[in-house]
């Protein structure tokens, strides 16, 4: 994602089913991007095509009160080119880009067109579930699919990489060795989340409270299958 931007490809598509870590790959961009960049980012794409083209100019921190869509534009293209005059990158994010509709794809598509010569202003990283992979392959946003250069689909854990993934979350929240997850713990955990980092995430808070109150510090095959029912609201079995 950051070579994306750093080498000014236009267009970064990251896709991943839900859980799987889109938006904290996000966050860890935008910390990566540091200071010397001027970044907007959409939560809520839920939006006709003036509604985004606004929200864009807002995130950036530009005032467009009672400006309709083209002196938005014009001003957002004002924005880019004075930005690219102090040499900075300027990324927009669109969080669940799947949601967007087609007109607003090509709107976003639109955006991309504002560049100069030897460069392209805006950088547009469209983060989404796998239906956006699906969205893409429309017929009516042939123009959009061809200007994204760089994809990845974003997998879930597989089974070593959620252990390694829960011995890493233990260690930086404080954890010393201890507690530990059993192997076959481990094993029911997989078997539950199919490696989606928040179900992980979900499972093991529980296990740790479960085995806090029976003051233990082995998590066993019992002790997820007691969080997994809780999870599922049978917590009476």
């Amino acid at each position: 994602m950051v070579y994306g931007i750093r080498e000014r490809k236009g267009f970064v598509q990251l896709t991943g089913e839900v859980g799987a870590g889109k938006t904290t790959l996000c966050r860890a961009l935008l910390d990566e991007l540091g200071n010397n960049c001027s970044t907007a980012l959409i939560l809520n794409p839920v939006l006709d095509e003036d509604e985004l083209v606004r929200s864009v100019a807002m995130e950036y921190g530009l005032d467009v009160k009672g400006l309709n869509r083209l002196e938005i534009l014009s001003r957002i293209n004002q924005f880019l080119l004075s930005e690219s005059a102090k040499d900075r990158d300027v990324v927009l994010i669109i969080d669940e880009a799947q949601n967007l509709s087609n007109s607003s794809l090509e709107q976003v598509r639109l955006l991309s067109n504002l560049e100069t010569n030897d460069r392209k202003l805006l950088q547009i990283v469209l983060l989404g579930q796998p239906e956006l992979r699906d969205r893409l392959e429309d017929y009516s946003l042939r123009q959009l699919r061809q200007r994204i250069t760089i994809r990845y689909h974003l997998t879930p854990l597989s089974r070593e990489e959620l252990s390694h993934y829960v011995r890493h979350r233990l260690t930086v929240s404080g954890g010393r060795g201890l507690p530990v997850f059993t192997k076959p713990a481990l094993w029911r955990v997989f078997s539950y989340t199919k490696g989606i980092p928040r179900l992980v995430n979900a499972v093991c808070d529980k296990c740790l409270l479960a085995g806090y109150v029976k003051q233990t510090v082995e998590i066993d095959f019992q002790t997820v299958g007691r969080a997994i029912r809780e999870l599922e609201g049978n917590v009476s079995i």
